[in-house]
């Protein structure tokens, strides 16, 4: 140690240091001649409330939000894949359709030929029964002039 270090801690110490002399204590009234001794127990502090439960309560929430979250996007992504196989079925439906329309239209075009080669002619004054009344009504072939 340097000397000035020396000097420095010499001068720190207590034992050294000069002595100051203090009022003398006296009792305040009401105070200890109260309670009728002079120290008294204090209670310690309440120790603060467990931090474990709230800390369990974030988890469990943290969990139960990721588990509802990871069966909504399951249940989006399952009901997603059903949407693309009913559309995949309505476009190949509507292909059947259109394919059935054309067929019916080329049918339509080919009746009367087919009507005429197996002999039959067209009717002058059809007949026909009406479904609501049950009686028997004359019509008109589109197509005439009467």
């Amino acid at each position: 140690m340097s000397a000035v270090n020396a000097a420095t801690a010499r001068a720190v110490r207590p034992a050294e240091l000069p002595r100051t002399r203090r009022a003398p204590l006296t009792a305040i009234p009401g105070g200890a001649e109260r309670r009728g001794r002079r120290l008294d127990i204090v209670r310690a502090p309440l120790h603060s409330k467990s931090r474990v439960p709230f800390f369990v309560l974030c988890a469990t929430l943290m969990i139960v939000s990721l588990v509802a979250v990871l069966v909504l996007n399951t249940t989006l992504a399952r009901g997603s894949y059903e949407m693309a196989h009913l559309q995949g079925e309505v476009a190949q439906t509507a292909q059947d359709v259109q394919g059935l329309q054309e067929d019916l239209r080329a049918a339509e075009t080919e009746l009367p030929d087919k009507a005429r080669s197996l002999g039959m002619v067209p009717a002058e004054n059809p007949t026909m029964v009406s479904i609501r009344t049950g009686k028997v009504v004359k019509g008109v072939v589109k197509g005439t002039d009467e």
